[in-house]
């Protein structure tokens, strides 16, 4: 779920967005050796060749739920219809190093699973549970995806990973009835942010909703102000701790989220409230309500239209969104993603990478919406509506600029696990943000034990 891209004048790209609904297209069947498919976007020529797997059966295992899970089903019920193979989804947990450890100590390894950080590929691959990438998939990866993404998935020089999902995370979503209750426009500065959330608190509607019950996202609230404010050098050197967590950088970026994070009456249920509210429940409780919503606005991704679309919202006219506040010179722009890696040997685990890579596979997840495709290939035009267009052209024409996530980069202990590291600290900052030093201590004393493992 977690990643960081910078794109020059990224503002811009979500400027334009109009009254657009969420709409989906459903993807079409597809024989084994079938040449052509319809879709929603149109005809289309197969993109890949896929082996005969009668029989066969696979698994694959992932951390996603709710409708991103059957999306992504859909995905793999047209792999059956291509190859005779049968694909089980198995629901995993995070930390998703855990619970592959889990599986492969009792004898039962998903054949594929879903990994949504950098340092979890790194450690699959130390533990010699991953498998390589094999020459078809390759071919995919070299035709469809930039260099970046390639090397993403890459440790030491050899290829494990085949990125299938992305996601544009600088990204603030807002009940459209709230603002214009409150008479609010969309900011595009932290000081025009913050004013809004005043304007909009004046109104009776409390501003922000906050998924602080999973740390993940606070550690996403923290990388947009420190992308913006501290600059892409200095956040590549503390995304390696080449510098450390009590450096001034962290201290000015912790000091701009207290601005928010301070004032408990801007926080949908105050900082206990947000603490208690996991990510899919900050979205909803923001778009449900009528006039009278829980909260006006909610930071996440683009994927936060799905859960949306479990709301009778509609993107564009009920839901709106504008890009991250600028906090520096330039708003940042944070994707986070998924690789499929392969953790058994065999035709069928290889064909599936094969086919995550392809722009076919893409096709149909991206028709389901709520998700943004790595594939630079995949014509835009499968995409429901026009805001998740202009995000995933915004993703491509980044190409190689790409930059990962910080907590994704890190190792599990310190950026990736419940109750751990930089997740529990942030926590503990949400409910004491006036704690700024000893919010830096921790977060270095614990990135210092977990880069020396």
């Amino acid at each position: 779920m977690r990643t960081t891209l910078r794109i020059s004048r990224a503002a811009a790209v979500f400027t334009a967005v109009g009254a657009l609904a969420l709409t989906g297209c459903s993807d079409d069947g597809g024989g084994k050796n079938k040449s052509d498919k319809d879709s929603g976007s149109g005809k289309q020529s197969s993109s890949v060749t896929l082996p005969e797997l009668d029989g066969e059966k696979l698994s694959v295992a992932a951390v996603w739920t709710g409708a991103e899970q059957a999306n992504f089903v859909k995905v793999l019920k047209e792999f059956e219809k291509r190859t005779g193979a049968k694909v089980t989804f198995v629901p995993a947990q995070d930390p998703i190093v855990n619970f592959l450890g889990t599986k492969i100590a009792g004898g039962q390894p998903p054949d594929v699973a879903m990994i949504p950080q950098v340092g979890a590929i790194q450690q699959a691959a130390q533990k010699k549970w991953a498998k390589p990438v094999g020459p078809e998939a390759k071919a995919q990866l070299a035709k469809n995806y930039s260099q970046v993404w390639q090397d993403l998935g890459a440790v030491d020089g050899t290829q494990y990973g085949v990125y299938f999902k992305a996601a544009n995370k600088s990204l603030i979503w807002y009940n459209a009835k709230a603002f214009e209750n409150a008479g609010a426009s969309e900011p595009k500065t932290w000081k025009d942010f913050l004013k809004t959330a005043e304007t909009v608190s004046a109104s009776g509607v409390t501003p922000v909703s906050v998924g602080g019950a999973d740390g993940w996202t606070l550690t996403d609230w923290f990388e947009n102000i420190y992308l913006s404010q501290a600059g892409p050098e200095k956040y590549d050197q503390l995304a390696q701790h080449k510098i450390k967590w009590t450096d001034p950088s962290v201290k000015a970026a912790l000091t701009t989220l207290a601005e928010l994070f301070g004032k408990p009456s801007l926080i949908a249920g105050g900082a206990d409230g947000a603490l208690q509210t996991e990510f899919p429940a900050s979205v909803t409780q923001t778009f449900t309500g009528g006039d009278q919503p829980k909260a006006a606005m909610v930071y996440e991704g683009d994927f936060v239209s799905v859960n949306i679309a479990q709301t009778k919202a509609k993107i564009g006219t009920d839901a709106k969104v504008f890009p991250f506040p600028a906090v520096g010179a330039e708003s940042p722009v944070v994707t986070g993603g998924d690789a499929a890696v392969a953790l058994k040997d065999g035709k069928g685990a290889q064909a599936l990478l094969t086919w995550l890579a392809s722009t076919d596979a893409a096709q149909i997840m991206a028709e389901q919406g709520g998700f943004i495709s790595p594939n630079k290939a995949l014509d835009a035009a499968a995409y429901p509506n026009e805001v998740q267009r202009t995000m995933a052209k915004a993703l491509v024409a980044a190409g190689d600029s790409v930059r990962f996530d910080m907590s994704d980069q890190a190792p599990q202990s310190f950026g990736g696990t419940p109750g751990k590291g930089e997740w529990k600290t942030l926590q503990d900052f949400l409910k004491n943000p006036k704690d700024i030093a000893g919010t830096q201590a921790k977060l270095e004393s614990d990135a210092a034990k977990a880069y020396k493992s």
